[in-house]
């Protein structure tokens, strides 16, 4: 088989996934893959979950997939009972692992957040509205110390953030 110049260039860079089809009337179809951020929609019943997953970031990606779908569930979006989709569907749509889609279901199993049904696939949990709020408390509370860390970055007193904050209150 002869190579094309593009597929020389291709393997002199080292940084282009790609793959080689069919040929068609003595033509050759190269699929090139350079993105950073990937996008993939994935469909469960009649809702569609939506999953971002970046490649080049240093958080893994069975922690992005937990901390996606931890979120819709906190937030509402994912109903309890909801069919999450099998294994092998998510690990095809976002061609990653079947194993690292496992670790994160069994992760959001852990937390309680879903169940999994041998045979049936995993469900949203019937959510606990403790559980739910300590979620949400913790969240604000991570993002209102990162607020005030950087107030204080900035030069302002405690007494000048409180004030601000009260401020805040008062506009709502």
């Amino acid at each position: 088989m002869k190579k094309t110049k593009i597929d020389k260039k291709m393997k002199a860079k080292g940084r282009y996934n790609y793959k080689k089809t069919k040929r068609k009337k003595n033509k050759q179809y190269i699929t090139l893959d350079n993105s950073f951020i990937l996008l993939y929609t994935v469909c469960t019943g009649g809702e569609d979950m939506h999953i971002i997953i970046n490649h080049t970031s240093m958080t893994p990606i069975y922690e992005q997939i937990v901390s996606q779908i931890r979120a819709d569930i906190i937030n509402g979006d994912m109903a309890p009972g909801t069919a999450l989709p099998s294994v092998r569907m998510l690990s095809r749509e976002l061609k990653i692992s079947a194993l690292t889609v496992k670790k994160a279901y069994d992760y959001l199993e852990e937390e309680g957040l879903v169940h999994t049904v041998h045979g049936k696939g995993s469900f949203i949990a019937e959510a606990n509205q403790e559980m739910l709020m300590e979620e949400r408390r913790k969240e604000l509370e991570h993002d209102l110390d990162e607020a005030v860390r950087k107030a204080r970055a900035g030069g302002l007193t405690d007494q000048e953030i409180c004030d601000l904050f009260q401020l805040i209150m008062e506009g709502e």
